[in-house]
């Protein structure tokens, strides 16, 4: 007897699912101790200042008690994910901005050799717009949208006090960046190609929460 196609259809769909899953490695620091930066996380930043990477308690949180927290003032503050090695892939995190004067940011890094060497995605609620930047040598530049020349970055409303989400799917020189669930742009570039670490940013003044960070690969 012939298979339905929807029957066809909902193997399909939940082959890919269970693909994707396979090669995710979620974390939301539920069970990390308060206070102190979790266990297999590096928290250290970018240039001069002082970082200061800690677990604390959320009732907000997507998923409760604990988010990752940075609360200190530096030029880039990171916190990377340790054993994480990963070329093409996914990162993605929710992400609450707090408060901050120059800035109040969130962001996901990847392909981390070191932390003056990254790229990131990252929103802002103080200028409201998400833009995707290399870091070279402690060095921040933005990258230009696919199919638009003279610019970068995208307006979007990033609000205060309330949970975003940051995703990037990357493979090869290809970067496709997502905002609150949404595709917004898609980046070229070769200036890491190599895998590397994962892990968060934040800029400045910001004192932002994180929890649910997730990634992995998209394929088995």
């Amino acid at each position: 007897m012939k298979m339905r196609t929807v029957d066809f259809l909902a193997m399909a769909m939940s082959a890919a699912f269970v693909a994707v899953v396979r090669g995710a490695n979620p974390a939301n620091f539920d069970d990390a101790r308060t206070g102190t930066v979790p266990a297999g996380w590096t928290g250290t930043q970018t240039g001069k200042g002082e970082a200061k990477w800690a677990v604390v308690p959320d009732s907000t949180a997507p998923s409760k008690p604990n988010v990752l927290e940075q609360s200190g003032e530096a030029t880039f503050p990171v916190c990377v994910k340790d054993d994480s090695n990963l070329k093409d892939g996914f990162v993605e995190v929710k992400f609450k901005p707090v408060s901050g004067k120059e800035d109040q940011a969130g962001g996901v890094i990847w392909r981390v050799k070191d932390s003056d060497n990254y790229y990131v995605f990252r929103a802002n609620a103080n200028e409201d717009n998400v833009v995707l930047y290399r870091t070279v040598k402690g060095r921040r530049s933005p990258l230009d949208i696919v199919g638009r020349k003279g610019g970068y970055g995208v307006k979007r409303s990033v609000s205060s006090g309330k949970w975003h989400t940051l995703r990037v799917e990357f493979a090869g020189t290809h970067f496709e960046a997502y905002f609150d669930g949404k595709h917004v742009f898609d980046v070229e570039d070769s200036t890491f190609t190599g895998a590397g670490k994962v892990g968060v940013w934040t800029k400045a003044d910001s004192k932002t929460r994180f929890d649910d960070f997730n990634y992995g690969s998209l394929g088995n």
